[in-house]
């Protein structure tokens, strides 16, 4: 049976119309009655009942379309696999995350590579303190962002990984003992200051200005990177709320992860230049939506 005849059928089949199948289908109606008779004289069966008022597939024939289906949908796939590949090839993305996030990132790097070889990516690293100028300069070409971002240049692409707060206190402080710590717990302690650079809407994501209870959570001292924000902690001028991917890949002297199980779980997504049109960058996201997001 020749593609052609197949689209006849299948389309034959949808619309249940010979006059409305030749419409759709840019032929005439001739056309798809002798492509209908072919193939039952071929198979040697009646595909469709017809009447004057009525065109109705029959049981094989309907058995025959759920096959043919299949089978038309898994090219279809295929083919957009292979346009896919094609287009997303041979470009080295920059991707912004913070600290180890590229790790947690594996199974999307690795999936994105094995379908599209010769594509590859590299990691560079954000700072919480000016989240979004290595996007916009062009020296990355994707962040990975805790949401949201409101940003009108910016496109928020797939949600890639999610993950609970931990809160960075030193060896010493009264809550290490305690061993966990709540959002309320800030309202006693300072927190960093990022600065002008970042969004306030943004920073509040991650770290409130006020407790549960409506009590304001002191900032400062100021930090720009994550290993600045660390020594702070160690030497007891703040606590800092992180990603749990945090306690995961750092061990430092002096400073204790606390799990904070009242906090919201994070979201972090693609978020890339909303004039970038590149098609590799596209199947990489495209990539991230059909794993889904990663938990950490």
């Amino acid at each position: 049976m020749e593609l052609r005849d197949i689209e006849i059928f299948l389309t034959l089949a949808e619309e249940l119309h010979f006059g409305r199948t030749a419409e759709r289908l840019h032929v005439s109606q001739a056309r798809v009655s002798q492509a209908i008779a072919k193939q039952e004289r071929r198979l040697g069966v009646v595909l469709f009942d017809r009447s004057s008022r009525r065109v109705a597939l029959t049981p094989i024939g309907r058995r025959l379309r759920e096959d043919l289906q299949q089978a038309v949908d898994l090219l279809r796939e295929g083919l957009a696999r292979a346009e896919a590949a094609g287009a997303g090839s041979g470009q080295t993305l920059r991707l912004g995350v913070f600290g180890h996030a590229g790790h947690e990132l594996r199974p999307l790097i690795e999936a994105f590579r094995s379908r599209h070889p010769g594509s590859d990516v590299q990691f560079g690293e954000i700072n919480g303190s000016d989240p979004f100028t290595a996007l916009r300069t062009g020296e990355h070409d994707a962040h990975v962002l805790w949401l949201p971002v409101a940003e009108p240049d910016l496109t928020v692409g797939p949600t890639v990984l999610t993950g609970g707060r931990v809160l960075a206190v030193a060896a010493d402080h009264p809550l290490a003992e305690r061993g966990t710590a709540s959002l309320e717990d800030l309202g006693d302690n300072h927190v960093v200051d990022f600065g002008p650079g970042a969004p306030e809407y943004w920073v509040t994501a991650m770290v409130p200005t006020r407790t549960p209870l409506g009590r304001r959570i002191p900032r400062g001292p100021a930090a720009r990177t994550f290993h600045e924000i660390l020594s702070l902690v160690a030497s007891g001028q703040c606590v800092h709320p992180l990603g749990e991917i945090a306690a995961r890949y750092n061990r430092p002297p002096g400073i204790v992860f606390l799990p904070v199980p009242d906090a919201p779980t994070l979201h972090f997504a693609l978020t890339w230049r909303s004039t970038d049109d590149s098609p590799t960058l596209h199947a990489l996201a495209q990539t991230a939506a059909d794993l889904g997001p990663i938990s950490m």
